[in-house]
C-alpha cells in the first residue's frame, strides 16, 4: 500500500521550493524503500530547482542521503529492511558495454526506480538524481542503496552520497593521487575540499588550495591543504608554480566548473601533468586552448565522473574512513536544518557561507 510523507518540491524553474504531499508507492521488483534520516543541501539541487539540468518539473529534491531500508520488493538480495544506507546516485547495471568490460563505475545504464513517486493529485514527481531526498521516505532501485557501518552519524554519512564521494574520488581514482606528488585543487567548496582530503589520504606531499575566499581556504586546511593561494590577490598559476619548484603540480583538479579556472588549471600542472575536471560547467560554457599548448604539454586531461567510483565498493571505505578518524566528515557539516530551511540553505550556499547544509529528519527507525 502506498504511503504519503511530507517532501520538498520545485514546481517551476527558479520558483522557491515548497513541502508537498508526496505518495511513495510500495517497492516493486528491484526497488527499495528508505525511511531517510539526513540528507545533504548540494549545487545539483539548485541546479535542479533552476531548471539548469531539465525542465521534467515537478522535481523532488535532494539526493546526499543516509537513512534505513524500511521495504524491499521482488527479487532484491543486496538489502533487506532495517540495513542503515547511503544513497547513490549510480547504481550500476552489471550488463552494459562498459560493465561488461570491468568498468562498472562508468556504467551507461545505471537503475533508478521504475515507478514514479507522485503528488496527492497523480502529478508524476522527477527525483533529483534518481533519489529524491528531501523527503521522510523515498523510493529508489535497490542497488542505489548501499550498506555502510551503523556507527556512522546521518548527517555526516549521506555526504559521500554525492559531493564527498566526487571529490575525494577525483583525486584518488580520476587523477591517480600517489605518495610524494604534488596537488593544486581550484575551488575549495565541499567537492574541492574532499579532493583535498582524498590527496592527503593517497600522501601527497604538497596540496594546493586555490580560492577567491579566504575563509574557504582556512576551511582548506582542515582537510589537509599545506598551502593556500587567493586568485583574487595573486596569479594563481604563477603561485602554484612557486610552490612547487617552479614547475607546475603533479595533479591539478578543477573543482568549479568555469572555463578561466579550468584554463588556470591547465596551465598550473607540470609537463605531463594530469588536469582533472571534476566541477560541472553550464551547458552554455566554451573554452578555447591553442592546440600547441595541449600537444605541447602533454599529459592527461580528464573529467571525473562521480569520482569514477563504485558505490558498492567506495562507500564502505571511506566510511571507514570516517570512524577511523582519517577522513573528516563531520568537518562538511556546517550547519543542520529542517525541510522548511531548503531555500534557505541555497542562498546561503551560493553566498559561500556554508560547506554543507543538512536537512535533518527524526529518527523513524
Amino acid at each position: 500500500m502506498s504511503q504519503k510523507v511530507r517532501g520538498v518540491v520545485a514546481r517551476g524553474r527558479g520558483e522557491p521550493v515548497v513541502i508537498e504531499t508526496v505518495v511513495v508507492p510500495d517497492p516493486g521488483p528491484g526497488e527499495a524503500v528508505v525511511m531517510v534520516q539526513a540528507c545533504g543541501v548540494c549545487h545539483t539541487d539548485l541546479h535542479y530547482r533552476d531548471g539548469a539540468i531539465s525542465d521534467d518539473f515537478p522535481f523532488l529534491l535532494g539526493h546526499e542521503a543516509a537513512g534505513v531500508v524500511e521495504s524491499v520488493g521482488d527479487g532484491v538480495t543486496n538489502v533487506v529492511p532495517g540495513d542503515y544506507v547511503v544513497l547513490a546516485w549510480r547504481a550500476p547495471c552489471g550488463i552494459c558495454r562498459s560493465c561488461l568490460r570491468g568498468r562498472p563505475w562508468y556504467c551507461f545504464d545505471s537503475a533508478n526506480a521504475a515507478q514514479p513517486m507522485t503528488l496527492e493529485d497523480g502529478t508524476a514527481l522527477s527525483p533529483a538524481l534518481g533519489i529524491g531526498a528531501f523527503a521522510e521516505k523515498t523510493l529508489v532501485a535497490a542497488g542505489q542503496a548501499v550498506r555502510i557501518d551503523p556507527m556512522a552519524r546521518p548527517e555526516a554519512a549521506g555526504l559521500i552520497g554525492c559531493g564527498v564521494m566526487a571529490g575525494f574520488g577525483s583525486a584518488v581514482y580520476t587523477g591517480a593521487v600517489r605518495l610524494g606528488d604534488t596537488v593544486a585543487v581550484f575551488g575549495c567548496g565541499g567537492v574541492g575540499d574532499a579532493a583535498i582530503a582524498g590527496a592527503a589520504i593517497a600522501g601527497a606531499r604538497t596540496i594546493i588550495a586555490v580560492d577567491l575566499d579566504d575563509r574557504k581556504l582556512e576551511w582548506a586546511r582542515r582537510f589537509g591543504a599545506t598551502d593556500v593561494v587567493n586568485a583574487g590577490r595573486v596569479d594563481p598559476v604563477e603561485a602554484v608554480r612557486e610552490l612547487t619548484g617552479g614547475f607546475g603540480a603533479d595533479v591539478v583538479i578543477e573543482a568549479v566548473g568555469r572555463p578561466e579556472t579550468y584554463r588556470q588549471a591547465f596551465f598550473a600542472r607540470d609537463l605531463a601533468g594530469t588536469l582533472v575536471q571534476v566541477g560541472v560547467p553550464d551547458p552554455s560554457m566554451r573554452i578555447e586552448l591553442a592546440m600547441i599548448d595541449l600537444f605541447g604539454r602533454g599529459g592527461a586531461l580528464k573529467s571525473s565522473w562521480y569520482g569514477d567510483c563504485l558505490p558498492s565498493r567506495d562507500f564502505p571505505i571511506l566510511i571507514n574512513l570516517y570512524l577511523s578518524g582519517r577522513l573528516d566528515l563531520d568537518g562538511f557539516v556546517t550547519e543542520t536544518i529542517g525541510m522548511g530551511e531548503v531555500e534557505g540553505a541555497f542562498a546561503r550556499m551560493q553566498k559561500g557561507e556554508v560547506l554543507r547544509s543538512v536537512v535533518t529528519l527524526e529518527d523513524q527507525a
